[in-house]
């Protein structure tokens, strides 16, 4: 039998270890809670995409298949052209005609695909020059559009995934301010942002209460670094699991044939992880929050998750072969060749 004092120094001693395990247990529960959140689990998200498809870069045309590929989970409101410069609604049309292609096999799969005509309905045309100084100009088709969506009976979030300049959504949050309670804003920057600056300027600076992801970096994390052996790689991939499947495959790999779609991590945030929580783990990557309003997050500046030169890059290809297998099993779809 031991005494007081020396099991009060056990304890002591033992107590830094229990609450250690006590942390690892929490989190584990936590990641597997994130684990079960997500489109791929279920959730169903409302969605506008904003795209500069049809531009001088063709990784669009790639983020929108991929996106098409999985429009059964979501409730797609808009896919707005949004260059500005090159690329126009006519772009995300063709993108949706090679989908109605394929739409009799994806039918098969999952009843919840949205007809073609659907989504042609939705396509609308956004800011075609970048906005004046201001960051705001005149209401577009694709501006009005967001307004409307957003002011919807529908008590869900409204996901705007940015794919291009970020200017219709400057201009729709400037025509109604009240629609940022039910915003989400994931964008991507970078040359993305360089296109219209004033835009993106004007939201950060006289909209700090906005619910905004901007990637700056970690969006590289699709296509550099993460496990790329054998069919994994950019172009072994699409080679493998994308090129002769259905039409959609054979316009993405036409349009490039290997993997960039650095869009495409917006929409992976919403397959798979918590999107209540964009500090948390997903497939479309972790950011940190700022000082910067109440509702502002970006790439982490943790010099262990940058990949090379790209600030937050592993914290989406990571998850690198968990989404192209899943993607796989989708392009298999298309080609008629799955039935889940």
């Amino acid at each position: 039998m031991i005494s007081r004092t020396l099991f009060a120094t056990r304890l002591q001693r033992a107590l830094p270890v229990l609450f250690t395990a006590f942390l690892c247990f929490t989190n584990a529960k936590a990641d597997e809670a994130e684990d079960k959140r997500g489109a791929v689990n279920g959730e169903r998200f409302r969605v506008i995409v904003s795209t500069d498809i049809g531009g001088s870069d063709p990784d669009d045309q790639q983020s929108m298949v991929h996106f098409l590929i999985y429009a059964d989970l979501f409730d797609v409101e808009g896919l707005i052209s949004s260059p500005p410069k090159q690329g126009r609604a006519v772009h995300i049309h063709e993108a949706i005609d090679a989908y109605a292609q394929d739409y009799a096999n994806l039918a098969q799969a999952s009843s919840t695909y949205p007809k073609p005509e659907a989504l042609h309905a939705v396509v609308k045309q956004g800011a075609i020059d970048p906005s004046p100084a201001d960051g705001f100009g005149e209401a577009t088709e694709g501006s009005r559009w967001l307004v409307e969506r957003a002011n919807s009976d529908d008590s869900r979030p409204l996901y705007v995934l940015v794919w291009g300049s970020i200017t219709d959504i400057a201009q729709a949050v400037h025509d109604a301010p009240a629609i940022k309670n039910k915003l989400r804003v994931y964008s991507i920057g970078s040359w993305n942002t360089s296109n219209d600056r004033a835009a993106r300027n004007y939201l950060f600076n006289a909209h700090q209460d906005l619910w905004w992801i901007e990637s700056d970096t970690t969006f590289r994390g699709m296509y550099v670094g993460g496990e790329q052996g054998g069919e994994w790689g950019n172009k072994t991939f699409l080679d493998t699991h994308v090129k002769g499947h259905g039409a959609l495959g054979d316009f993405l790999v036409t349009k490039l044939p290997a993997i960039k779609m650095g869009d495409s991590p917006s929409v992976l945030y919403l397959l798979h992880g918590d999107p209540d929580k964009p500090t948390a783990p997903h497939w479309g990557g972790s950011f940190v929050k700022t000082d910067h309003g109440p509702h502002y997050w970006t790439d982490s500046p943790d010099a262990t998750l940058a990949e090379g030169k790209y600030p937050g890059a592993k914290t989406v290809n990571v998850w690198r072969k968990a989404f192209l297998k899943d993607w796989a099993t989708r392009m298999d779809r298309a080609a008629g060749e799955a039935s889940r």
